[in-house]
């Protein structure tokens, strides 16, 4: 019995300790194949909700050097996101389109999905749990 209640204190307590420490993770995002040094490469870190809607619930900046950037987003809570990145050649801070609807600007999202067509949150989902993570976007 006693064996029993000991077991169950430490269960709690482990839980309590878990809970009050309100994790938040940091995300690392590396790109090292930008065609050039021109301009920039932007990042949003996004949920359903604002997944291809405007800017995400983090966004970044990064200016690039021999083809490569790395953005982090910090203290983000446990959930489900999504990152879209593109490499603002012209500095005009959005993506440009050819009369088509085709990109003009390289661009990529997490998980490296690239299917055709615009960007789908469910292809790029990933989900952040208590561990930071470290993420490579191809373009």
């Amino acid at each position: 019995m006693m064996k029993k209640l000991l077991l169950t204190f430490a269960l709690a307590l482990t839980t309590l300790f878990s809970f009050s420490q309100d994790s938040k993770t940091t995300i690392t995002v590396t790109i090292d194949n930008v065609k050039s040094d021109k301009g920039n490469v932007q990042m949003s870190l996004h949920t359903a909700d604002t997944f291809m809607k405007g800017n995400g619930v983090q966004n970044g900046i990064s200016e690039i050097k021999d083809g490569k950037i790395t953005i982090t987003f910090k203290n983000v809570k446990p959930g489900d996101y999504a990152i879209i990145a593109f490499h603002d050649e012209n500095e005009n801070k959005k993506m440009d389109f050819m009369e088509n609807g085709m990109p003009l600007e390289s661009y990529g999202m997490s998980n490296n999905s690239m299917a055709f067509g615009p960007p789908n949150y469910e292809d790029a989902k990933f989900t952040v749990a208590d561990k930071d993570l470290e993420l490579n976007i191809r373009f």
